[in-house]
């Protein structure tokens, strides 16, 4: 009879903990909740609780250190943890979690290939992983709240905006007018990027990821593929190699 192996990946971030169930390899189920709930969760969900897995976290050590209470058999993504591919970043202490994970997940959908992750969230971030040097790096840039924020507390007169859906070129009202901004001025940023990464790599793929990857459009190609809870996979992996 066939083992089951049972285990759980946490992603938290800045506004959300994102608690993922794995059954042999494939997300059975996540929970979304906000950092005061934990305690609820918890004790609402023993079982779960109590799985081995993997906890990667951007918050400050006191926060880290209470996920990582509630979930003692869990290992906590760290500079230390092994990886599967080298890591040529110049400043590997700095490299961001969600990075590491992003990268992870490349490197073992595409094991023949180059990659690139396109992470669209609260920062827009483009991750290079070859055959050839492992994990290289690659760019951090505002999301959309943030350039949204940035508008409106570096004037007087800009109001602060939400829009995110698709909108034409040319705005015809300034809050249109700052709309067409910041989304049509990421679309041309990321297909910018994509075209000068495709001309320094060969043979690329791109995965695109992040809560906001819905409000634009860059599946027109064959190399480009749109990947959802793309970190909490690689983070998968990333526990898989360690176990």
């Amino acid at each position: 009879m066939e083992m089951r192996k049972e285990y759980i990946a946490i992603d938290a971030g800045n506004t959300q903990l994102k608690i993922a169930h794995f059954l042999n390899g494939e997300i059975t189920e996540i929970h979304r909740i906000i950092f005061s709930d934990l305690h609820v969760f918890v004790k609402n969900n023993a079982h779960i609780a109590q799985l081995p897995g993997i906890i990667s976290s951007v918050l400050n050590r006191e926060n880290t250190l209470k996920i990582i209470s509630f979930f003692s058999n869990c290992i906590e993504l760290s500079n230390e943890t092994k990886l599967p591919f080298q890591n040529s970043y110049a400043t590997p202490t700095t490299l961001g979690k969600d990075r590491i994970c992003n990268a992870a997940f490349a490197f073992y959908e595409n094991l023949n290939g180059n990659s690139v992750t396109i992470d669209i969230g609260t920062c827009i971030k483009l991750d290079v992983i070859t055959q050839k040097n492992g994990y290289e790096g690659g760019s951090i840039s505002p999301g959309i709240d943030l350039r949204y924020k940035s508008m409106n507390d570096f004037t007087d007169n800009l109001p602060l905006i939400e829009n995110r859906e698709q909108i034409d070129l040319i705005g015809t009202t300034t809050i249109e007018s700052m709309h067409s901004g910041v989304i049509n001025g990421i679309q041309s940023e990321i297909n910018d990027l994509i075209l000068r990464y495709t001309q320094k790599y060969d043979g690329l793929t791109f995965f695109v990821t992040g809560g906001d990857a819905k409000y634009f459009d860059f599946h027109s190609k064959n190399n480009i593929f749109a990947i959802e809870n793309l970190t909490l996979r690689g983070l998968s992996h990333l526990f898989l190699f360690n176990d």
